[in-house]
């Protein structure tokens, strides 16, 4: 749908944008969370025409009412050419009854990516939670794909091709039964390894699999298990513990990672799990 995808990289407090008097009837019409949709920022920056006057005035007391909100990340054009963003994905599954699971250890480190580098992920687009920002100096775009895991592809695909991204910079984070726990594995390309999330993504990348990917350790099943109800548990205590070192390093690595330096990245990340592992 049109609407799915972003027209421009707006603030909602965009100096370009028109005020006018409509009441906050307008709010009731369009919906608050169209505020951030493309339909609502599609006419700053020079993206106005082909979309209704009332979607492109925006009313002065819904400014002021949400004006304590983050607001989206601003590029020029211009911007955008020079320095292609990079995609952060995580993968997981959308819905209460998954959040703290071992299969969402990819929604989890995103989040808290989004949360130190203070990016706003409360839009959806491309199927997915959106958020975009800044790393340093260096323009960044987060999703968290709500498709469901084993149909990432649907989410990532369509975010890489609008936005012309190059695969060399677009990092997934997943979950991965074949690492013990905690440990990270930082891979400039790959295979999917059995993993449906990705095995989606590389087939809406045209079978490509040139692409940088963290793989996070869950460990294997207890005794005789099966591994797709063990990646549904929830962490102990304990293991919450560790995971939380655990992103603090991911944070780390991301951000040398994205500053174009993947050696040092790859380099700090998996020695930090290796000692890690020798910790415990």
């Amino acid at each position: 749908m049109k609407s799915e995808i972003p027209t421009s990289w707006c603030r909602i407090s965009c100096p370009n944008r028109r005020k006018s008097r409509r009441s906050m009837n307008t709010l009731s019409t369009i919906g608050f969370s169209s505020l951030t949709s493309p339909v609502a920022v599609g006419h700053c920056c020079s993206h106005s025409q082909g979309f209704p006057l009332y979607m492109r005035n925006m009313s002065r007391s819904i400014s002021l009412r949400y004006s304590k909100l983050k607001p989206m990340a601003c590029f020029s054009t211009a911007q955008e050419e020079k320095q292609k963003p990079w995609l952060l994905v995580g993968l997981g599954n959308p819905g209460k009854n998954f959040k703290g699971t071992r299969h969402n250890v990819g929604f989890e480190l995103l989040d808290r990516i989004a949360m130190e580098e203070g990016i706003s992920m409360n839009t959806v687009s491309f199927k997915a939670s959106f958020g975009k920002g800044f790393i340093g100096e260096v323009p960044v775009m987060l999703a968290k794909p709500q498709t469901f895991m084993n149909a990432s592809g649907e989410s990532v695909g369509p975010i890489v091709s609008y936005y012309k991204i190059p695969l060399k910079q677009v990092l997934v984070m997943y979950d991965d039964l074949d690492l013990p726990f905690a440990k990270l594995k930082l891979l400039p390309k790959g295979g999917h390894g059995g993993h449906n999330g990705m095995r989606s993504i590389i087939d809406h990348f045209k079978g490509s699999r040139d692409f940088p990917r963290l793989r996070i350790g869950i460990g294997q099943p207890p005794g005789k298990m099966d591994p797709a109800s063990f990646v549904l548990r929830a962490f102990t205590v304990k293991e919450r513990e560790e995971l939380e070192f655990t992103s603090q390093n991911v944070i780390e690595g991301v951000r040398m990672l994205v500053q174009g330096n993947f050696d040092r990245s790859a380099t700090f990340i998996n020695s930090s799990s290796k000692q890690l592992g020798t910790a415990r």
